[in-house]
């Protein structure tokens, strides 16, 4: 008892903790600090004792006083007086060790001591309070089980309801799957011939870049030539207010001039006929620019089709992926609801073969109240029987003392009789003995008288 792990309380403390927690009604009113200190008393305490069994295990104090009363015990109503001390006794024996309590004697209950009794006391009330902590922690997972489950509840129908949302968003109405079917068809065709007119407007586009090439080129080319003209021009200029030379020579160089005039003219109309052409390239371009227009404002449509379709596949995506995480949690749920099943399955085989052991408990107690009653009711007709028989026992002893009487009467009487007899031969042997007497020595004198003779 000095290295125990639990704090003796004061008997304040101990008084109210038992009045609010443990007794109740009248027992809990008339239950004082008076009962405990400075001399406990044996009655309190072993009340204290018992309630504290009925609140544990629910054993009725009425219980203690019951006793399997074998008929071959004699005087078994000797035994009624210490029965309920000694159940009281062996149950706390076997409770108080798992209060860390290993010493409790049956001093404890008939004399009890005072800081012996307080320290039981409180080692049970801090029994009682880790008792009550227990239950509390097992509501609070109780009722998180239960908001788990009615979660897992609502993850399932939201499950399904996601299911539902997503068989409906995937699968088309037979009455519109024949107009899906040409949508798609449709669809298809028309992508097929968006690649093709995007494969044609690309060879255009990349034509267009070449001849938008070539013309800044031959424009570059016609201003590097109208550059040259000009240059050559200013030369002619030059080269007319410094001619000193013969006019052959002049003639040849106006030739070639002529010439070099001719090829630039000839250079002209090419290039005039190339940009004629050019831009007629470049108007039946526009043309096809209108054209690549009008399919790009239809490809912008299918776009807008495509990207509603997009969108309704990143939905569906989404839809999957949160349905997948969706089976995920419920997988986790179900594993954790297969987890708590097993757990609760083995509690409830706990509980149930508890429950079996308490039914088999209790029918034998029933069986053995029964035997009890039984028993009690022999025992009762034994006594009834015994009690009859102590009345005919004790008729015949006023039967016999009435006779004893009669005949102390009758030896009285006989005794005085008697007396009387013994009275009168007393008196008559009295004179008997006078009278030999008288006799002898009638003879005696004789005798002398004759031997004086002689």
């Amino acid at each position: 008892m000095t290295e125990n792990t639990f704090p003796v309380y004061t008997a304040d403390a101990i008084v109210n903790f038992y009045r609010t927690e443990v007794l109740t009604g009248q027992e809990a009113k008339h239950f004082t600090k008076s009962d405990l200190t400075p001399a406990p008393k044996p009655e309190a305490v072993q009340t204290l004792y018992m309630r504290v069994l009925h609140l544990l295990y629910r054993f009725r104090p009425e219980c203690h006083s019951m006793v399997p009363l074998l008929e071959n015990i004699q005087y078994p109503e000797y035994h009624e007086a210490a029965t309920a001390i000694m159940s009281v006794y062996v149950r706390m024996r076997q409770f108080l060790p798992m209060c860390l309590v290993y010493d409790f004697s049956l001093n404890d209950l008939l004399a009890p001591k005072k800081q012996k009794t307080l320290t039981v006391l409180s080692a049970i009330m801090n029994f009682l309070h880790f008792r009550k902590q227990r239950m509390d922690m097992i509501l609070e997972k109780q009722a998180k089980f239960r908001a788990d489950m009615d979660r897992l509840q609502a993850y399932t129908r939201g499950n399904l309801e996601a299911e539902k949302k997503i068989e409906m968003l995937t699968t088309i109405p037979p009455e519109q799957q024949a107009e899906a079917d040409e949508l798609a068809a449709a669809l298809s065709e028309l992508q097929a011939a968006t690649m093709h007119e995007y494969q044609e407007v690309n060879i255009k586009n990349d034509c267009i870049a070449e001849w938008k090439t070539k013309i800044a080129e031959k424009s570059q080319k016609l201003a590097q030539m109208k550059v040259d003209v000009s240059n050559l021009k200013e030369d002619i200029g030059k080269l007319k207010s410094q001619i000193v030379e013969s006019p052959e020579e002049l003639k040849s160089q106006m030739e070639k001039m002529r010439e070099n005039v001719k090829n630039i003219k000839n250079s002209i109309k090419e290039t005039d006929e190339r940009v004629v052409e050019l831009q007629n390239m470049v108007q039946s371009v526009t043309h096809t620019e209108a054209e690549i227009q009008q399919m790009y404002n239809l490809l912008q449509d299918l776009e807008s089709s495509m990207n509603n379709t997009k969108q309704r596949q990143e939905m569906n995506q989404e839809l999957t992926a949160q349905y997948e995480k969706k089976q995920k949690e419920l997988k986790n749920l179900c594993i954790e609801e297969g987890q708590v099943k097993r757990a609760q399955g083995m509690k409830l085989d706990k509980e149930s073969k508890q429950n079996i052991r308490r039914q088999m408990k209790r029918e034998m107690k029933e069986q053995h109240v029964q035997e009890v009653l039984g028993q009690c009711n022999q025992i009762h007709q034994k006594r009834e029987e015994m009690a009859d028989k102590i009345q005919e026992i004790s008729r015949e002893t006023q039967q016999l003392k009435a006779k004893i009487q009669s005949l102390r009467d009758v030896c009285s009487k006989e005794t005085e009789k008697a007396q009387a007899l013994y009275d009168t031969l007393a008196t008559s042997m009295d004179d008997l003995h006078r009278r030999i007497d008288m006799h002898i020595v009638d003879l005696k004198q004789n005798v002398i008288k004759m031997s004086a003779n002689l």
